[in-house]
């Protein structure tokens, strides 16, 4: 199997065309035609992670957070970064990284924090917008559903949990092929008519290529007659962070019991604790302050996340409890949701994880 096998697959289910614009998501070392003898999964990619690679004859190591994150002016060996990439490409090991494209789509990273704490009725706390297109042609009557089909494989028509979705009338389509022309209805300089559906779909914006591809190749008519319209809907499936309900609402003591032991964690900064009953719960593994507000309108009673600095916890306002469980704890079961992705794909291929602990934060208690 080939590198490109495997992050071909990965980017289907977190495409990198919805990481944030500051990432630095996809193969970041090696070359995906290489064939690999072993697949090592971490959060970090680190030298000793790069070490264990090789010790465990895995020559591809996926990461979620990327090792480049800047741009690399040079390549010395004068920081981690760099001696990190300086180690990978000596030992050909390929380095994927699957960050904020996994934490925005709605199977990603919150949705395994989700699971962990026991959340259900979930839903995306931040959709985004400007990610779908709407595609709209013509297309004989008795030819449609062949296209319609078409399209559907290519990946149109998906609705949060509907699939192969979309809309048509039927009307006249009037058209006068040249003598160039090879008209699939009708003959050169003669007015025809035809019965056309007018067929509209919905896809994710990045697919239009592919989108466009499949149209032309199912479409009879010589000349296929289309346009696409970016859309500026919210899509409830890619977006930053997610809310949901416990099962059974919690005292904020008590949800802090649930949590730490859920979570497996050792300390939790949280603000005061208010006396509402916590039965919303929003989450967003790493560093989340940014959707607070969010969390706040959506009503959740508490936030887990990481990363607050000091003055964005007087921002709860004792409207919600923030708890903060620290960036690594947050994603660290990041691990996990990428092997169970990659053994329901690959069963037969074995997939590693790290046991390296890559957390540069330790507590003293």
């Amino acid at each position: 199997m080939k590198v490109s096998e495997v992050t071909q697959y990965l980017e289907s289910i977190a495409p990198c065309a919805y990481q944030e614009s500051y990432d630095n998501s996809g193969l970041l070392t090696g070359n995906p035609e290489q064939e690999i003898t072993g697949i090592l999964i971490t959060l970090d990619c680190i030298e000793t992670v790069v070490e264990e690679a090789l010790q465990k004859r895995c020559n591809l190591i996926i990461a979620h957070h990327p090792i480049i994150f800047k741009g690399l002016k040079k390549i010395t060996g004068s920081n981690y970064v760099e001696r990190t990439v300086i180690k990978a490409i000596k030992n050909d090991i390929a380095i994927y990284a699957i960050h904020t494209n996994l934490d925005n789509v709605h199977t990603g990273v919150n949705l395994k924090i989700a699971d962990k704490i026991g959340l259900k009725n979930l839903k995306i706390l931040a959709p985004k917008s400007n990610t779908l297109t709407k595609l709209v042609t013509f297309i004989p009557k008795v030819n449609a559903q062949e296209v319609l089909d078409a399209l559907h494989i290519a990946g149109a028509g998906q609705v949060g949990d509907y699939k192969n979705c979309s809309f048509s009338v039927t009307g006249t389509g009037s058209f006068m092929p040249t003598e160039k022309a090879n008209p699939h209805i009708g003959k050169a300089l003669k007015q025809e008519q035809a019965e056309e559906d007018r067929v509209e779909v919905i896809f994710p914006a990045h697919l239009e290529g592919k989108m466009v591809q499949a149209l032309k190749k199912a479409h009879p008519y010589e000349e296929a007659a289309y346009y696409l319209t970016p859309l500026h809907n919210e899509n409830q499936e890619v977006g930053s962070g997610m809310i949901g309900e416990l099962d059974v609402p919690l005292e904020p003591i008590q949800f802090l019991k649930h949590l730490k032991k859920a979570m497996n964690l050792e300390v939790i900064r949280h603000t005061p604790l208010t006396d509402k009953v916590i039965k919303q719960v929003a989450i967003c593994g790493g560093s989340g302050s940014f959707l607070l507000s969010a969390a706040i309108r959506k009503g959740a009673q508490a936030f887990v996340t990481a990363d607050f600095k000091y003055h964005e916890f007087f921002d709860a306002d004792n409207q919600i409890v923030i708890t903060d469980i620290g960036h690594y704890e947050s994603e660290v079961y990041t691990k996990e949701l990428l092997g169970d992705i990659l053994k329901e794909k690959f069963p037969t291929f074995a997939v590693n994880f790290s046991e390296t602990s890559t957390n540069p934060v330790r507590y003293f208690t």
